[in-house]
């Protein structure tokens, strides 16, 4: 595999911007070894500059779940381009797309547009403030909600009582009514409203883990929270930026039969445009300006593009058989995944939900980010270079969920599982 102007572009990169990425974990850091730069994408494929091609379970981070420049979204891009990228002023794709979230997530009766999923946890978190009167808020450790500061707490029985930040620039003040429990504990949260009584605006937590690792609840823990939040008098969020139209059309809560007071949405919904949404019961949404008091705006939000090819995504998605597909392909690709590492002996564990899956290279299970740490990560990045060796392109770290795509195909599967097989053999 060459991959000569790769290195040439990345090392040009690295005078330009830091660490030469516009986001970290494309730098390779956790996983050694070179980045690769891409040229293009198409349907389950990418293409690198020095003209490799690799099976894609990245999908830009999960909206390509069609496939990478689906026709029917591409075709009416280049329709919405004619009438100009951008209005600052209301437009009736709004309107259709609002539409089509509202009708398909049960907790969304309101929503608004923003432009990426740390725009929406962080509108979020205000509006929970906003209604409840309240200023903290419970986070999971291992649930990454975006880069907002109040979000950056890093979890752990130090920092779960002391809100200390978890990175430079983000000021005590700012995290200290971050409170966090593990993933899976209910227990835990029992215990921090036990500790502060009314003072507690909600919760908020990835219905299904994919920034610690594939991470799935526990049967009762969702339906815990539901309780616990609602006889406190606390609102529950659910960031499904990346379970939202992934797990299930309706997300993770229609998946689950759970029902938040909030949810945030992104990824899927711009169907590879920057995008980002929030919603939930309307008398909660009508606190945010103009309707009510809780100031949030953005330039682009709600622009033509992003909602064009979310509309055109959502459409192909509404298609029969389109979740029994992405649930088969995902469930063969895990089963097989853990069957081959299974032949050498490495310890592994896993699963899938729909279009999502994930592993560690440990024994498991693995029920919070606190076991997830216990994985091998020299070993995973030892397995990303021979499988990038071998045109299979993974998540560049130990603690990402995997994502596949209406576009692959079974001869993909079979193609990734024979690239696991020799890979896994390797470094055993």
């Amino acid at each position: 595999m060459n991959t000569t102007r790769s290195q040439e572009l990345f090392s040009a990169a690295q005078n330009l911007m830091p660490g030469g990425v516009s986001s970290p974990v494309r730098a390779f850091k956790s996983v050694g070894g070179q980045p690769i730069v891409f040229d293009h994408v198409k349907g389950a494929y990418a293409w690198d500059v020095d003209g490799n091609r690799y099976i894609d379970y990245i999908g830009s981070w999960g909206p390509a779940i069609c496939g990478h420049a689906h026709p029917k979204v591409i075709g009416a891009l280049r329709n919405a381009l004619g009438k100009g990228t951008s209005f600052g002023a209301p437009c009736a794709l709004e309107n259709q797309l609002a539409e089509m979230v509202i009708d398909a997530v049960p907790s969304v009766e309101m929503v608004r547009f923003v432009n990426s999923g740390t725009e929406a946890c962080m509108s979020v978190l205000r509006l929970m403030r906003a209604f409840t009167g309240r200023e903290k808020l419970i986070k999971f450790e291992g649930c990454y909600h975006g880069h907002a500061d109040m979000f950056l707490v890093k979890a752990g029985s130090g920092v779960a009582t002391l809100g200390l930040p978890d990175s430079p620039g983000v000021p005590r003040s700012t995290t200290a009514s971050t409170l966090t429990a593990p993933y899976n504990d209910l227990e835990a949260v029992k215990r921090l409203f036990a500790e502060n009584p009314g003072e507690i605006a909600g919760v908020i937590l990835e219905p299904v883990v994919g920034n610690a690792g594939f991470i799935t609840p526990e049967p009762g823990f969702l339906e815990g929270l539901r309780e616990i939040t609602t006889e406190n008098g606390a609102l529950l969020t659910f960031d499904e930026v990346m379970t939202g139209f992934r797990i299930a059309y309706g997300g993770a809560q229609a998946k689950f039969g759970i029902t938040p007071d909030l949810t945030t949405l992104g990824k899927v919904i711009g169907g590879g445009l920057p995008v980002g949404a929030y919603g939930g019961r309307a008398e909660i949404m009508a606190m945010v300006a103009p309707a009510g008091p809780m100031y949030q705006a953005g330039t682009l939000s709600g622009n033509p593009l992003a909602m064009t090819a979310g509309i055109h995504t959502l459409e192909l998605l509404r298609q029969p058989g389109t979740y029994e597909r992405l649930e088969a392909i995902t469930s063969r690709l895990i089963a097989g995944i853990l069957a081959a590492a299974g032949e050498v002996e490495l310890p592994i564990c896993g699963g899938s939900i729909s279009a999502m899956f994930g592993f560690f290279l440990c024994k498991g299970p693995v029920r919070n980010f606190e076991e997830a740490k216990a994985a091998d990560t020299v070993r995973f990045g030892q397995l990303h270079r021979a499988m990038l060796e071998r045109g299979v392109y993974l998540a560049p770290s130990a603690f990402e969920a995997g994502f596949t795509s209406l576009a692959h195909s079974d001869e993909d599967i079979d193609a990734t599982l024979d690239a696991f097989r020799s890979s896994f053999a390797q470094i055993a």
